[in-house]
């Protein structure tokens, strides 16, 4: 008897067919029985199906009856939302400034893809980065060989010498007499340029490699040592210079910056986004709102000692920590919306593993419906911007037909409860990028796809 089932099972086993480790991605994907976070609305909507065709959401309605061939996930009343995006990321920045500067390119290739990959697993399923070659990652990762975010690269951080791009230190010649550039600058990472015919070079060669948008720096920074946070840098030509040069191809300039002199003087010149701000002034931000100008501030990266700060570096850190609670205060009271969603997270991928902290750093100042919006569908529209140079055409941000399939499931209610999100191992049920599914804990019958090329990304994905 024994026999006879052996033989029935291994005959069974023999006529199944083989699946190879990289199948077809499903076409046609229907989410039942769900909450909808449509990243703009105050509430959820709720017990709602969200048919997903290719990399687009199709439809959206009470009760979707599923095509021919669809794979159905059953939500079971978790809720939906838009995937996050992180407005002010450095995937090319986690290692301690020691580590940096005493590595070559290949190592920090490297430690960013496994950067991108937690990005990834955070529900971010887009970024902004905000300095830094992140060109080939990008390309990678658009290609399908390394899995990551969506990318949208700004190329080298540009600032004058002695800004904040200027890594150089004490045992490096004046540039008077010798051109010796940091590592950040070798590889590209951040560059120097002085003078209009300088700067439009170096946002000319962003521009070359693919940049969607161009970062320059118009104040001093915590990350640098040659330049306190109140002095203001470029000259309004430089600025100009670089804004010219962005719009020449469609698209606009973001310029980092603490002080209130320097934002006026970047958004004068035509800068769209400041990154950071943290010690601006009222009249200063009253100006941005006149002129629909983007903040896109970051709270958790102050909240620690970046690897590596010396203790001048530290006592900045501090003094713009000191500054947020103020600038959002502001931002409040004069019904300052234009507000994005970032984490400036560097040196060290133990912080970046904690970056969906960061929504309840902000339940200070704002309530869960106003940070989730600006970690979709605010930071959607700024990234917008780059107009022609949009790596991704297409609607981000948010739920809604038409939309690309940028997805999450989460277990629980994120409007209620918002520091859900600071356990995605345990809370993220699924994420979907592009269409396509990079984890599923909810069912266990979607398909491998092509971009899991790995032992451990298959261990890391779903199943």
């Amino acid at each position: 008897m024994n026999r006879i089932i052996l033989v029935i099972a291994l005959s069974v086993f023999i006529s199944m067919p083989v699946l190879a480790q990289e199948t077809k991605p499903v076409d046609k994907v229907l989410i039942t029985n769900v909450n909808i976070f449509d990243g703009k609305s105050e509430k959820l909507t709720k017990s709602m199906s969200v048919l997903i065709e290719g990399n687009k959401i199709a439809k959206i309605g009470n009760d979707i009856k599923a095509p021919q061939g669809a794979h159905v996930i059953d939500a079971n009343g978790r809720t939906m939302t838009p995937g996050f995006i992180d407005s002010h990321s450095h995937v090319m920045f986690q290692m301690s400034f020691g580590e940096a500067a005493n590595s070559d390119e290949y190592y920090w290739a490297y430690v960013a893809t496994k950067s991108a990959k937690l990005y990834l697993n955070s529900g971010f399923t887009t970024i902004r980065e905000a300095a830094g070659n992140s060109f080939s990652l990008k390309k990678a990762i658009d290609s399908g060989i390394v899995v990551g975010p969506r990318i949208y690269p700004s190329g080298p951080m540009i600032s004058q010498t002695s800004g904040h791009s200027d890594h150089r230190t004490d045992a490096q010649k004046s540039a008077m007499v010798a051109n010796e550039p940091s590592t950040f600058m070798k590889y590209d990472m951040c560059q120097i340029a002085d003078g209009r015919a300088e700067v439009l070079k170096t946002v000319r060669e962003a521009l070359r490699r693919g940049a969607s948008q161009i970062k320059i720096c118009v104040g001093g920074g915590t990350g640098s040592q040659a330049d306190p946070l109140d002095v203001t840098q470029y000259t309004a030509d430089e600025i100009r210079a670089a804004v010219e040069a962005a719009a020449d191809w469609g698209t606009y300039v973001m310029a980092h910056v603490y002080n209130s002199k320097g934002i006026r003087r970047a958004i004068e010149n035509g800068v769209k986004s400041i990154e950071h701000g943290n010690l601006v002034d009222e009249p200063t931000m009253k100006l941005m709102k006149t002129k629909g100008i983007w903040l896109s501030p970051q709270v958790i990266v102050y909240t620690y000692y970046p690897n590596g700060y010396t203790e001048d570096q530290k006592a900045k850190h501090d003094e713009a920590f000191a500054g947020i609670d103020n600038m959002f205060k502001i931002a409040k009271k004069i019904g300052f919306k234009k507000i994005a969603f970032g984490s400036d997270i560097i040196t060290d991928a133990t912080m970046l593993n904690r970056i969906n902290e960061e929504f309840v750093h902000r339940t200070k100042w704002f309530s869960p419906a106003e940070i989730l919006r600006q970690a979709t569908s605010s930071s959607a529209e700024l990234l917008a911007l780059s107009g022609p140079r949009n790596p991704y055409p297409g609607k981000l941000g948010v739920i809604e037909e038409g939309a690309l399939a940028d997805i999450l499931l989460i277990n629980g209610d994120p409007l209620k409860d918002i520091s859900i999100l600071t356990k995605p191992k345990e809370n993220l049920a699924l994420i979907m990028k592009d269409g396509k599914i990079y984890k599923n804990t909810v069912n266990h019958y979607c398909p491998v796809i092509k971009a899991v090329t790995s032992t451990d990304d298959r261990e890391n994905s779903f199943h």
